[in-house]
């Protein structure tokens, strides 16, 4: 989505200066909302204010930090009247009969989503930046941020994400000092108590990661839930969102996915993608004439050799911001390599 500007002068100036933040800018966004999809409204909306003011910029700050203050201005606004996004596991205790249906989607909250890795180029080639940049889009610490309060989920991004000091969070805030200290200090208690620590963050592409992701996609594909045993750390958890029902032990899931989900092997079939700097599955589900239709998109989350989490997002929507299609021909015709 890009921002529609006039053509001159100043209007190509800004947009070459400014278009090279804006994928650092939507993933500013994504950690306020928790959406892809608001948070490119918003990316938006913080380009077309900015051109239109571009003209009165003087440039006391940098052009970067002028953008991020519109951008936090935008999304603060966008946060006044919705509700903050949560996973299932947010919202209560998990499951503990697999056998129990599940029940309908809870439609009326407005679920966490992922956010697709291609579309994250950190403003460093520096292997440090890189690693920082996906570590901050976390998806345990992206819905750890949707249970602060608005003020406290600023003031850690602004500070702990982005660098930035005190003075300069309280003058966007129009706080004081103290006040964003007293925040930061209250919401990085939060994200302790939280955030696993124990997950482990490290390259999507880790050769070993890489190899439990295709045994895992292999086991959904052939419903071989003995398979699932071996690749899900004891206490893994599943989460389904728009279902509130989630699941916790890796014995409980196996169930779960044994008796309700896989109910005969090639009904689902899976492709290799990365989400919040984690690995990821796209999801596509075999119709009855044996064309495969986008299902979701999973996350998993890895701790050691073995899969700790995994939010598999259940909107067919998501897929297409992954480079993939919403359609895939039956087994044996021409295929569409993963992106």
């Amino acid at each position: 989505m890009q921002a529609t500007v006039q053509s001159d002068p100043g209007s190509d100036e800004f947009a070459l200066l400014a278009d090279q933040f804006r994928p650092e800018l939507l993933a500013h966004c994504y950690r306020m909302l928790g959406s892809l999809q608001d948070a490119e409204d918003q990316v938006q909306e913080t380009l077309l204010r900015a051109w239109r003011s571009y003209g009165s910029f003087e440039g006391r700050s940098s052009l970067r930090t002028w953008l991020y203050r519109i951008a936090t201005n935008a999304c603060l606004r966008a946060m006044e009247n919705r509700e903050r996004r949560p996973l299932p596991s947010g919202l209560g205790a998990p499951q503990d009969d697999p056998a129990r249906p599940i029940g309908p989607p809870t439609q009326e909250v407005p679920w966490l989503e992922p956010f697709p890795d291609a579309l994250l180029r950190p403003e460093s080639a520096d292997p440090a930046a890189v690693t920082a940049a996906r570590s901050g889009l976390r998806l345990a610490l992206i819905a750890a941020l949707q249970r602060l309060p608005v003020r406290q989920r600023t003031v850690l991004i602004l500070r702990d994400v982005l660098g930035w000091r005190a003075a300069e969070v309280a003058e966007l805030l129009d706080t004081s000092v103290i006040a964003v200290n007293s925040a930061l200090q209250r919401a990085r208690e939060q994200l302790q108590r939280t955030v696993p620590v124990a997950d482990e963050i490290r390259e999507p592409a880790d050769q070993a990661d890489r190899a439990v992701l295709d045994r895992y996609a292999a086991a959904i594909e052939n419903a071989d839930v003995t398979a699932l045993v071996d690749l899900l750390h004891e206490d893994a958890t599943f989460e389904m969102p728009p279902m509130s029902t989630w699941f916790r032990g890796r014995d409980t899931i196996v169930r779960f996915l044994g008796t309700q989900i896989l109910t005969g092997p090639g009904v689902f079939s899976l492709l290799p993608v990365t989400a919040n700097g984690q690995p990821a599955l796209a999801l596509y589900r075999r119709a009855e004439d044996g064309t495969r239709h986008a299902y979701g998109v999973k996350v998993l989350t890895m701790r050691g050799s073995r899969i700790a989490g995994v939010v598999a997002f259940l909107d067919p929507g998501l897929v297409p911001a992954f480079g993939l299609p919403l359609e895939l021909p039956a087994v044996g015709e021409a295929e569409v390599p993963a992106q």
